[in-house]
C-alpha cells in the first residue's frame, strides 16, 4: 500500500501550529477591530460610517489595504531622509516582535521567555522613539510637536497598564504567558472548574484600566488627540 502521508519534524509541527494560530486569531481579531473602529464608532458619533465599499461598507477593510498600497511616499525637502525612513521601520518592527511571545497553543510559539510579560511591554514602549524619530527627522516644528505630544500620551499611559498587568502576574505566579494561560485554563474558580480560572473575574477592574490604557496607547478615540483628524 502506497502512503502518501509525509512525516513533519517536531519544528515543522511547531511552524504550522504558529502559522496557523496566526492565521486564525490574528486576521479574524483585525478584522473585528477594524470593524469597531469604522461602524461601531460612527454609530456612538451618529454618524453612519463607510458606506460605498460592498454592501453597507463592509468591504471597507479591503478599500483601506488598497489605499494604503497606494499611498505616495513623500519626504520634505529639509528631511533627514535616511532617519526620515527609519522612523516607520521601528514602530512596525516594535509591534510585530510582539508575536514573538505570543503562546498560540501547548506546543505553538516563536519564543517562550521566562519572563515574556516584562519583553512583551518593554517592545511596547519602543514605538515610542519610533514616534519621536519621526517627528525630530521631519524638519518640521508642527511635526516635531506633534511627536512630542503624542509620545507624551503614550508614556503617560505606560504606567497604569503595567500596574494592570501586575495583577495578573501576582496570580499566575509567572511572567512567562504560556504559564499564564495554563493557569487559566487548568484551575478552578469558586471550587469549580467549568471554565478555569479567567483572570478577568478576578482582576476586573485591572482588565478594565489595561483596556482604557490599550485605547490611549493606540490612539483611538476618545484619545485621539494625536492624531488630531478632525
Amino acid at each position: 500500500m502506497l502512503h502518501l502521508a509525509v512525516e513533519i519534524p517536531y519544528w515543522g509541527q511547531s511552524l504550522l501550529r504558529v502559522l496557523g494560530g496566526i492565521a486564525a486569531v490574528l486576521l479574524p481579531a483585525g478584522t473585528i477591530v477594524y470593524l469597531f473602529l469604522f461602524k461601531m464608532m460612527s454609530f456612538m458619533q451618529s454618524r453612519l460610517g463607510p458606506m460605498e465599499a460592498g454592501p453597507f461598507g463592509s468591504m471597507q477593510l479591503f478599500a483601506e489595504v488598497g489605499k494604503w498600497l497606494q499611498k505616495e511616499d513623500i519626504i520634505p525637502e529639509n528631511a533627514d531622509a535616511r532617519i526620515y525612513r527609519i522612523a516607520p521601520v521601528i514602530v512596525l518592527v516594535s509591534t510585530f516582535l510582539l508575536v514573538v511571545v505570543v503562546p498560540f497553543g501547548p506546543d505553538a510559539w516563536f519564543t517562550n521567555f521566562s519572563a515574556g510579560v516584562f519583553y512583551a511591554l518593554a517592545i511596547g514602549s519602543v514605538s515610542v522613539i519610533g514616534i519621536l524619530v519621526a517627528g525630530w527627522s521631519s524638519a518640521n516644528k508642527y511635526s516635531l510637536l506633534g511627536g512630542l505630544r503624542a509620545a507624551g500620551q503614550l508614556i503617560a499611559y505606560e504606567l497604569p497598564m503595567v500596574l494592570a498587568v501586575v495583577g495578573v502576574v501576582i496570580q499566575a505566579g509567572s511572567m512567562n504567558l504560556q504559564d499564564i494561560v495554563v493557569a487559566q485554563n487548568s484551575g478552578a474558580i469558586f471550587g469549580w472548574d467549568g471554565i478555569g480560572f479567567p483572570f478577568v473575574i478576578t482582576q476586573f477592574m485591572g482588565f478594565l484600566i489595561f483596556m482604557i490604557a490599550v485605547q490611549a496607547e493606540l490612539t483611538q478615540v476618545p484619545f485621539d488627540m494625536p492624531i488630531a483628524e478632525s
